[in-house]
């Protein structure tokens, strides 16, 4: 391996044993260049961004992506995990193609991580290995998040059956915690509710993760965002037609009056009376 930078931080675990520093990553280290997934994968992953562009919720100081290595050494050993989805508040350098994250070195540590199971069996999957705990090197995703980079929420969803597992960390351990009575979750550092919604976008049709803002209002996939702007689109065009067609009516009600008015003259004229001085009543 290539000469590495000088450690920024490391952490003695006295109950385990083990050092955990900060590094950056080594010149010449290969990430996974085929990460096992299922097509469905990155449809969702992709759709939680979407959502987030449209509002213009991402900020440049922000980390969003999918199938992204989070490093971290143990015991001297280099080791990196790539959630389907990760979300970090705020990193020390906007770059433009960052290909891996180092937390603390680099920026905050993650506040949100995403695994979506899949039925996968290629090479080098390891069933179950969102729940691993495994602490000897490769150390399991459960334990890398949980222990070694301490993200405070890990979402896992099945995305067949819908299920939705949202755990919090509580005194360094993660406890399933249960939505509320809408189905959802409150993420209180990206300051929105993610629950599971059921429908299609594009060529996918199951369960989707969504999100929604502090109101409780979705926020809508671009597709959803062109049907609304088309439907406010056409009730503006109702309502001018309303608008129009009550002006309209005012008109002919203004025009009946005024022929009402010359007849009641030319009546009045006939009779030799003078419409123009009637006698007060």
């Amino acid at each position: 391996m290539g000469r590495r930078m000088v450690t920024q931080l490391s952490t003695p675990k006295s109950s385990s044993g083990m050092v955990i520093s900060w590094e950056a990553l080594p010149d010449d280290f290969k990430l996974e260049d085929d990460p096992v997934e299922n097509t469905g994968q990155p449809l969702l992953a992709g759709a939680l961004r979407e959502s987030l562009e449209i509002v213009e919720y991402i900020q440049p100081q922000m980390l969003i992506a999918s199938n992204f290595g989070l490093c971290a050494t143990l015991n001297g050993q280099f080791t990196a995990k790539a959630p389907d989805w990760v979300y970090v508040g705020r990193v020390n350098q906007v770059l433009s193609d960052r290909k891996s994250y180092t937390p603390n070195l680099e920026g905050d540590v993650p506040a949100v991580v995403m695994e979506f199971l899949s039925d996968t069996k290629g090479e080098g999957y390891v069933q179950g290995e969102e729940y691993s705990a495994k602490q000897t090197y490769p150390p399991g995703k459960w334990f890398f998040y949980e222990q070694i980079l301490q993200v405070p929420v890990y979402v896992i969803l099945d995305p067949n059956g819908g299920l939705l597992e949202f755990y919090h960390l509580e005194n360094g351990r993660y406890k399933l915690e249960l939505p509320d009575e809408n189905g959802r979750h409150w993420i209180d550092s990206m300051g929105l509710f993610l629950g599971t919604w059921q429908g299609k976008k594009e060529e996918r049709t199951g369960y989707w993760l969504r999100w929604w803002d502090s109101s409780g209002n979705l926020l809508p996939w671009a597709v959803e965002q062109v049907e609304l702007e088309r439907e406010r689109t056409e009730q503006e065009r109702q309502r001018a037609e309303q608008e129009s067609l009550r002006a309209e009516q005012e008109s002919q009600r203004a025009e009946q009056e005024r022929q009402q008015k010359e007849r009641l003259a030319a009546y009045l004229r006939s009779q030799g009376i003078d419409p123009n001085n009637l006698p007060e009543v």
